[in-house]
């Protein structure tokens, strides 16, 4: 099982989450982040993290971002990870 990033992190992009991550499942594209389905042990350390709350388990994802499934699994395999906190844009 895996947990995914949504529509919330769009744009706004905190790391807080992946300096909780004991596996170093995140990895940073332009806009959001990604968690990487196979990396991802599942441990749920980094959703309370998350200022946005844009962290769903994969069962939990709300319909309407449904999308963001498959493209965290795209995207975690073309971008590079992040492992630090770095600061976040403001959000729109």
């Amino acid at each position: 099982m895996t947990h995914v990033v949504a529509q919330p992190c769009f744009g706004c992009k905190y790391t807080d989450c992946v300096v909780v991550c004991p596996v170093e499942c995140f990895y940073e594209g332009e806009q959001i982040l990604y968690i990487h389905p196979e990396e991802c042990i599942d441990c749920e350390a980094c959703v309370p993290e998350c200022p946005v709350e844009a962290i769903f388990h994969e069962d939990n994802v709300p319909e309407e971002w449904a999308g963001f499934t498959a493209l965290n699994a795209e995207m975690a395999l073309t971008t590079p990870v992040i492992t630090e906190k770095a600061d976040a844009p403001l959000c729109d």
